[in-house]
């Protein structure tokens, strides 16, 4: 197993305390049901948290007990930490995308299961694995199937953002069923940085950009995504940045008015020395206000990633801020 991948198993959560000292969960996504707030997150069987509150957390049952048979067909060396989920409720049913990868490669899956309710006590509770959504080949792919992200346009047509370095990150439009690709196939390149023209298809590359995340509000499509490296402790650099538009498909511009698709983007949130970098966000809107959900890098413990919640505010120009790493 190599340095990165032991690395990121650490990053997994691993303990229980309030909000004042955060939980550590890496990529984590948010729903609520009753009352009750769900946080998902990369870990073994997908990593489930519930809270009354977003400030008190406690750890839940994985959504998987057990490896998904199929996933070892994708990757022989998976060993069931699941990475970067996405949840919705559409219709009467959850949605749960997740991703199964290797460290470092495009060897890499997005899958999802559905569940009729979050309580795991219900009588129809448990959640039904509905197998692979996307999956990327190394060699013939130029982008990675993990890090799903569903949105809905403004005629209800749902679209997966996903993906991370390689030649950037990606838009297509899902069945109305949510569970396959929708037929003809229709892509969108929405973000990409420079890739050195010298590295082998095989390599993520230096274009260091991932975890899409789109974000619906007053007319506008918020893509937020995440620059730069993680899972490094003291070495990670990830940093949060922005761009929108009024059209799903793009294109995204940043503050300045420069295309993500040409390495632009705003900063959110960054990394300073208590933290060494901060990444990997959702965005939601509860109770009438605006939450980034994200995890950076402690640096008093020795680099574990936490649980990052902001309450967003928005400019006179309608860009979000929160507030810094403290």
């Amino acid at each position: 197993m190599t340095h990165f991948i032991r690395l990121l198993l650490a990053l997994i959560p691993l303990s229980l305390t309030a909000q004042d000292d955060p939980i550590r969960v890496h990529d984590p996504v948010v729903i609520e049901q009753g009352g009750l707030y769900h946080l998902f997150a990369t870990g073994s069987g997908v990593a489930h948290f519930t809270s009354p509150d977003l400030e008190n957390w406690t750890r839940a049952d994985p959504v998987f007990s057990a490896e998904l048979d199929w996933t070892k067909g994708v990757v022989p060396d998976f060993g069931g930490h699941y990475w970067a989920p996405d949840v919705l409720f559409h219709q009467g049913t959850y949605y749960l995308y997740y991703s199964v990868s290797s460290f470092g490669k495009n060897t890499s899956a997005i899958g999802v299961a559905t569940a009729s309710t979050l309580d795991p006590e219900a009588e129809d509770g448990g959640w039904t694995d509905r197998g692979i959504v996307i999956q990327s080949h190394p060699e013939r792919d130029l982008w990675n199937a993990i890090d799903p992200n569903i949105v809905f346009d403004d005629a209800g047509t749902p679209w997966m953002s996903f993906g991370s370095f390689w030649n950037g990150l990606k838009l297509v439009r899902m069945d109305p069923d949510l569970l396959r690709i929708a037929e003809p196939q229709e892509w969108r390149t929405i973000a990409r940085r420079e890739r050195s023209f010298e590295i082998s298809d095989l390599n993520p590359g230096d274009a260091a950009l991932e975890a899409p995340f789109v974000f619906k509000k007053d007319g506008w499509y918020y893509l937020f995504l995440s620059w730069d490296l993680c899972c490094r402790g003291a070495e990670s650099t990830y940093k949060v940045v922005v761009g929108r538009s009024r059209e799903v498909t793009g294109p995204y511009l940043d503050r300045e008015g420069k295309s993500l698709f040409y390495g632009g983007g705003t900063l959110v949130v960054r990394g300073n020395e208590d933290w060494y970098g901060a990444g990997h966000c959702s965005a939601y809107t509860f109770d009438g206000t605006d939450y980034l959900f994200f995890h950076a890098y402690d640096a008093g413990d020795e680099g574990h990633s936490k649980l990052m919640t902001r309450e967003i505010s928005w400019t006179d120009g309608g860009w979000p801020t929160v507030r810094p790493l403290n």
